[in-house]
């Protein structure tokens, strides 16, 4: 039952590649050095993005609103957690009671 099952490799069925045949090919001869190649002019660089007084306002205003959503997630998260630790406490306190009780009689 625990032992892992591997899984078997079933015959192929169909044509596979054939092996890549490699050829030996004669070593290139250099050419005659020539003129060098006339360099294409660079596009001009991309203009860098300015932001405007709304837009940084708007962009610190989605910061801040993600920031608070998140923690607002996570400390909702965290409270589910304690809670939870707070019931489980409280039933094996009162599990712990009764089976003293129990056993005393």
């Amino acid at each position: 039952m625990f032992r892992p099952k591997i899984p078997t490799m079933p015959t192929p069925t169909g044509i596979g590649t054939p092996p890549a045949v490699v050829q030996h090919t004669p070593a290139p001869v250099p050419a005659a050095p020539s003129a060098p190649a006339p360099v294409a002019p660079t596009a001009a660089p991309r203009p860098a993005v300015q932001l405007t007084p709304g837009a940084l306002v708007a962009l610190i205003g989605g910061g801040t609103a993600m920031v608070l959503v998140v923690g607002a997630v996570l400390v909702s998260m965290l409270l589910a957690v304690a809670v939870t630790a707070a019931s489980v406490a409280v039933c094996a306190v009162v599990l712990r009671s009764l089976l003293n009780h129990h056993t005393q009689r």
